[in-house]
């Protein structure tokens, strides 16, 4: 199985039970594992042949700064259903975490797999 993945992508975005996190948008940092529908890229060298990073990161900013979540888990499941539904990955590993978000720790956060390990 080939995976790309994606390391410290920071979005802004509303996400939070309090009314201030309704209001203010928080950075998020995500971290993705991607398994490939096929392998077939590493044969033709062809960018039509492979997963977008460009596009996904497009699709994720405009996704996720044009609504809001209450949850890191409901956020993080969305990002996963959009990468096994619309991006046509088998397999997915989404990490969600806030920056900052409780005084003496650097992030909170989740990690969560989708879809099915060839």
């Amino acid at each position: 199985m080939d995976i790309i993945f994606l390391r410290e992508l920071k979005i802004d975005t509303l996400i939070g039970v309090y009314e201030w996190e309704k209001r203010v948008p928080q950075t998020l940092q995500i971290d993705l594992e991607i398994a490939l529908p096929s392998s077939r890229a590493c044969q033709t060298d062809d960018i039509t042949d492979a997963l977008n990073y460009a596009d996904i990161v497009r699709h994720l900013q405009d996704v996720l700064t044009s609504r809001h979540f209450n949850l890191l888990e409901a956020l993080a499941e969305h990002i996963a259903q959009i990468l096994l539904n619309e991006f046509k990955a088998p397999w997915a590993k989404v990490s969600v975490a806030k920056l900052q978000a409780i005084r003496g720790s650097k992030m909170v956060g989740i990690c969560i797999e989708r879809g099915q390990v060839k």
